[in-house]
């Protein structure tokens, strides 16, 4: 029962993040947007840089992939919160029923991995050199501490 519960207990961490990504980027849509636009603009990589053709400019694209980012982090945060209640129903099931009801929770997870792999690692990362940049690739992978001033709210566009 314990290993059931901190199954449980660990998506049920994983739907909260996702709902609160979600909230955040529909109620503070400009803080990230400012990330995802100067990530795919490339204006802050290293200037020597030979990949800058690869970056695209147009804010209509910037909205759009910002869009697609959000409608997933809302997707899996479904998927999470759906797979959570289908665990606790089955919690004290025998093994085959319980095993049989991670399905929604197993579909949401690989998502928002592949999510944050895929696309902030692999394409952020690494197709548009988001680690050349001293600005927002330390933004994206420092997890901020209470007290930090080193934080999201740095992201903050101010024009």
């Amino acid at each position: 029962m314990i290993l059931r519960i901190a199954k449980i207990a660990t998506a049920y961490s994983i739907a909260a993040f996702f709902t609160l990504v979600t909230f955040g980027n529909l109620t503070d849509y400009g803080t990230n947007f400012a990330f995802v636009q100067h990530v795919m603009a490339m204006d802050s990589i290293f200037a020597t840089s030979s990949i800058k053709y690869r970056a695209i400019t147009d804010r209509a694209v910037h909205h759009a992939a910002y869009g697609l980012i959000i409608a997933a982090q809302a997707t899996i945060s479904a998927l999470c919160w759906a797979g959570v209640i289908r665990l606790l129903w089955r919690v004290r099931d025998e093994a085959t029923r319980f095993n049989r009801s991670k399905d929604l929770i197993v579909i949401g997870l690989t998502l928002g991995f592949l999510l944050y792999q895929f696309g902030f690692v692999t394409i952020g990362g690494e197709w548009f050199g988001m680690w050349m940049s001293q600005q927002w690739e330390r933004r994206a992978q420092r997890v901020p501490l209470p007290g930090d001033d080193y934080c999201r709210a740095d992201l903050r566009v101010t024009a």
